[in-house]
């Protein structure tokens, strides 16, 4: 599986931004799909995931109700739109995904197996 994320850019505080990851290789059937961020000097964590079904979406409380994670799975995509973006938001974005993991799993970027190589996002305040 190979995962391919674009978007990211430089950008004003409140600007929005939409990252996209597509994803090739096998089927997403059952597969989770999710993103995650890095910033300098700090540990990857998460942003957001949706199921297979993509009736199920999370968020982690720093991007809820700011960002909205999308997928089309006949186009073999992923997406996420931001918006009130901040400087806290300033990061190198990757979009992952893993095979049914379970509700309580998806929060770690321990379980997903595939990566994208990630997307720099730039807030300047």
């Amino acid at each position: 599986v190979q995962l391919q994320a674009s978007g990211g850019g430089l950008v004003q505080a409140g600007e929005s931004l939409r990252l996209s990851c597509a994803i090739s290789g096998r089927s997403l059937n059952k597969y989770t799909l999710g993103w995650f961020r890095q910033a300098p000097g700090k540990d990857r964590e998460f942003v957001a995931a949706v199921a297979w079904s993509a009736g199920y979406r999370y968020y982690s409380d720093s991007v809820q109700g700011r960002f909205t994670i999308s997928r089309d799975n006949a186009e073999n995509t992923v997406s996420l739109q931001m918006d009130s973006l901040t400087s806290d938001d300033t990061a190198v974005y990757y979009c992952a995904a893993v095979l049914d993991p379970g509700s309580s799993n998806i929060y770690s970027y321990t379980v997903y197996d595939y990566w994208g190589q990630g997307t720099l996002v730039t807030v300047s305040s």
